[in-house]
């Protein structure tokens, strides 16, 4: 529906909404300072009743519909829908969102909670996942593009973990991001 993704769009309307969500793969590399472009975003999302209706309501006036599928396929956006589902890539008027139950070598939005970490993004306070957790979900995936990121990312954590060992050592202690 949209030429391009709109994720600053996405974000306000998910944390307006109190939507319970983790940023993963390419936008989460972007935020840990990747610099390979991303075209949607990715989230994990929790599959409690209540969130699922906030995420409804979050992205109900962007009018998503499976992207991909042919026009005119029905399709409705409710949560029964997503109760049913696990994972959803999404077209809407902001552009692509996936919507994942449950992401291969993470699992679920609780099992994931623990390997994020606050990030501003987008003019407010978000979870996203750690950049060691990014990189062995690119990994879990397998797809090529992954392994290709793969390379940029373990050279961000590389520097990370310099920079944090550099700090200990002069006291000055200080993690933003934790690996």
């Amino acid at each position: 529906m949209s030429d391009f993704t709109d994720f600053a769009r996405f974000v306000l309307a998910l944390t307006e909404a109190d939507v319970d969500f983790i940023i993963v793969d390419g936008v989460a590399g972007s935020l840990h300072g990747a610099a390979r472009a991303t075209y949607d975003l990715d989230i994990v999302y929790a599959r409690a009743a209540t969130n699922l209706a906030r995420l409804v309501a979050a992205l109900d006036g962007l009018q998503p519909y499976l992207r991909g599928a042919p026009k005119g396929l029905p399709f409705r956006w409710d949560v029964e829908t997503l109760a049913r589902g696990l994972n959803f890539t999404l077209t809407t008027s902001a552009g692509d969102i996936d919507l994942l139950g449950e992401i291969a070598g993470g699992g679920r939005y609780e099992d994931l909670i623990a390997h994020t970490i606050e990030v501003q993004a987008f003019g407010v306070t978000c979870r996203c996942v750690t950049l060691r957790t990014l990189i062995a979900l690119k990994r879990a995936a397998g797809r090529p593009r992954d392994f290709d990121a793969i390379a940029e990312l373990e050279v961000l954590l590389e520097e990370q973990e310099r920079m944090e060992l550099e700090q200990a050592r002069n006291g000055t202690v200080s993690r933003p991001f934790p690996t």
